[in-house]
Formats: C-alpha cells, structure tokens, sequence
C-alpha cells in the first residue's frame, strides 16, 4: 500500500468553497468508481480555510503520473468532475510548474 498526501487551495470566495464542500457532499458516484478502478483505495480531503489536504491509500503499483491520467479516462463524468473542480481551486504557490495538486513530503509518522 502506498501514502500520498497532496494539498491545493480553494479560491478565495466563501461561496465558491460552500459549493464545493456541497459537490463532495455528493459526489458523483462515477468519479468514486473511477479511483477505485485505478488503484486508488481510500482518499480523504480535508479543509482549513481555503487549504486542502488531500490524504490518499493506493495500491502498491499505482504511480501517481500515470495513474491520475488513468482516472480521467475511465468515464467522461471523471473528466467531467474533475473540470467542474478545477473551476473552484488554485495550485499552491509551492506547487511545481507541472502540479495542481502538490504532492506534500512526509516529515513524521508514528
């Protein structure tokens, strides 16, 4: 099993992140059938402000730039959301040139 930790901020609009905790509220059940079919096996996101941190379990083989892709291909509703999403966020200003979501490096673990 695999961690992956990645994080992103929300645009800075009250109401724009009230929609987008309501989308998560009701997440299209093709999106959750589209990470699993990848590799991806428990994914939780959290909200501070307008920080995300998204905490993911994958299985071993999954490769994040391979497999994200992969999602997105699996059902136009994947791709869909994950446009419909995109709307709402911002990379970081840590981000790499080629992230959304920026990949965390893990400091501890107990």
């Amino acid at each position: 099993m695999k961690h992956y930790r990645l994080t992103l901020n929300l645009k800075d609009d009250p109401e724009l992140i009230e929609k987008y905790k309501a989308y998560h509220r009701n997440a299209w059940q093709e999106t959750l059938t589209g990470l699993k079919a990848v590799g991806i096996t428990k994914m939780n996101i959290y909200l501070l402000g307008r920080r995300l941190f998204m905490a993911m379990e994958t299985v071993d083989t999954f490769d994040i730039k391979r497999d994200f892709p992969r999602y997105l291909e699996h059902h136009p509703k994947c791709k869909e959301w994950d446009e419909l999403m995109r709307t709402f966020q911002e990379p970081v200003e840590d981000a790499q040139t080629d992230e959304w979501w920026a990949l965390m490096e893990p400091v501890f673990e107990l």
